[in-house]
């Protein structure tokens, strides 16, 4: 006899999911439920929900790897559950953070002997790695002013004004004062003259970008390093650099080799380098690197027992995962100098056919530098009837993620466009993306204006009543305004909760 029965309510796993009432009935968004699901259902609601995120491959404003070898894939699914503060419990992932680290000071031209170890250590990303970088300089300024007998409560960092915000962050966290060096139009990195200029006894660091944010272009940390030498001699000062190498670190011993901005410069005390970026590794693992022992002050670093043995720490964090730190080393032993230089060629000349393909449709005004970050920033010759913003916006009907933004100080009446190339952006895509931004102009070009008709027409009603009339700049920047407002709203009012 075959015996049977009805399923009841709680024989789940032969229902449908989509089908269960799991996924029927609306679940609490902020608050956790008060019963269980079953795990098919569970990862349905949350994989629909996600699908409505934009597509890694096309977000352009990021710099950082959507794409990494499966092989690789599987050693960072291997560790995902090994924590690698356990430096007892997992030696050989310490051994590999420090063959990493090693690896990158012989890449930075650190001075080590035959038989030195380097000075450094992984970080979640550049922004922990600015962080104790700084933290290093602060200590030893304020030991030294100490020493002297001298107020050592007033630090301050010279920067440009197109530093990463992670250093207004270390600025306003760890008390430092940040003099920023404006930008001018044409000119969108620190000038090293002025930034010598804006040093004084307490300075703990002057800080170069090696790859703005904003258009990927390289400062020039050898003049700088020249003019603070001399600033140094000057003053008696011992003001130091530091390199934000966050982005271009991977890129410049590839692509630049004989470019001078590393350790090979005598003020150049550290550097930070983001591996998640072209570094090829996943977002959440960044490197700083200190030029030796004596420029790390030994009482930031922490000393612990209680996971089984003797462990140094200098991390903000303790807890984190191994995946990242392997990750590194696969892609650096995987790919080798060779691997890298083909990568980095490779997104340079992609960047070259997207620029000129921008160039050929003579709308748009090429603000980024041909040797620096593979990327391109790029903005409207004629902006008057529509802008950057309109641009930026439709090209997400085609999936395209490609951020506008203004300029900083002294340059906040430049918006541009930024479209960054990173190891998975093929030239098709490049190609293909251009077409899509000219059917976006295309489209543009037959709608009414919005924005800017509107102050158009209110600089002309001032003109009538007599009131002084506007210049372009200044109704430039009343548009780049009311943008931002326009854009940050939109934010504002997306993640509100309803």
């Amino acid at each position: 006899m075959v015996l049977s029965k009805i399923a009841s309510q709680t024989d789940v796993s032969i229902h449908s999911t989509f089908a269960s009432r799991y996924v029927r009935n609306s679940l609490p968004r902020f608050k956790m439920p008060e019963n269980s699901i079953p795990k098919e259902a569970a990862y349905q609601i949350i994989n629909d929900e996600l699908m409505l995120d934009g597509n890694p491959r096309l977000n352009l404003a990021s710099f950082v790897t959507t794409w990494m070898e499966p092989e690789c894939d599987k050693l960072i699914m291997d560790a995902i559950n090994k924590n690698y503060v356990d430096m007892d419990e997992y030696p050989v992932t310490t051994e590999l953070q420090n063959r990493c680290v090693n690896m990158i000071a012989h890449l930075f031209n650190a001075p080590l002997g035959d038989s030195e170890a380097a000075v450094g250590v992984g970080t979640v990303g550049s922004s922990e790695a600015i962080m104790l970088a700084g933290l290093a300089f602060k200590r030893k300024w304020q030991n030294k002013r100490k020493a002297e007998g001298k107020p050592y409560d007033k630090p301050n960092i010279v920067t440009g004004a197109n530093v990463q915000v992670c250093w207004e962050k270390f600025a306003r966290y760890f008390e430092v004062e940040l003099k920023e060096v404006k930008l001018r139009e044409g000119y969108y990195v620190m000038d090293p003259a002025q930034a010598v200029e804006m040093v004084d006894e307490n300075t703990i660091c002057v800080a170069a970008i090696l790859g703005s944010t904003l258009n990927g272009e390289f400062e020039d940390v050898k003049l700088l390093n020249d003019l603070l030498v001399e600033k140094n001699k000057e003053t008696g000062w011992d003001t130091p650099i530091h390199v934000d190498a966050a982005s271009g670190g991977f890129i410049a011993p590839f692509l630049y080799p004989e470019l001078e901005w590393d350790f090979r410069l005598p003020l150049v005390k550290s550097i930070n380098v983001s591996g998640h970026k072209y570094g090829l590794v996943y977002a959440g693992i960044g490197w700083v690197i200190w030029r030796s022992k004596e420029d790390l002050p030994e009482e930031l670093i922490f000393h612990i027992n209680y996971l089984g043995a003797d462990q140094p720490t200098f991390t903000l964090n303790f807890s984190k995962g191994s995946s990242q730190v392997i990750a590194q080393y696969y892609q650096l032993i995987r790919l080798g100098c060779e691997g890298y230089r083909n990568v980095m060629e490779n997104c340079h000349e992609n960047a070259m056919v997207l620029k000129e393909g921008l160039e050929k449709t003579g709308r748009f005004n090429i603000v980024s530098k041909d040797n620096g970050v593979p990327l391109v920033a790029f903005s409207l010759k004629d902006n008057k009837r529509h802008d950057e913003f309109e641009i930026s916006e439709m090209l997400r009907r085609y999936g395209w993620i490609v951020p506008a933004y203004t300029m900083p100080a002294d340059a906040q009446h430049i918006t541009v466009l930024r479209v960054v190339i990173r190891e998975d952006f093929s030239r098709t895509l490049a190609e293909r993306l251009v077409l899509d931004i000219q059917k976006v102009l295309h489209e543009l070009d037959t709608l009414p204006a919005k924005v800017n008709a509107k102050l158009a027409v209110a600089v002309e009603e001032n003109g009538k009543n007599g009131t002084v009339k506007k210049t372009a700049l200044e109704t430039q920047r009343e548009i780049t305004a009311y943008w931002k407002k326009y854009v940050s709203d939109r934010k504002i009012n997306q993640t509100q909760i309803c």
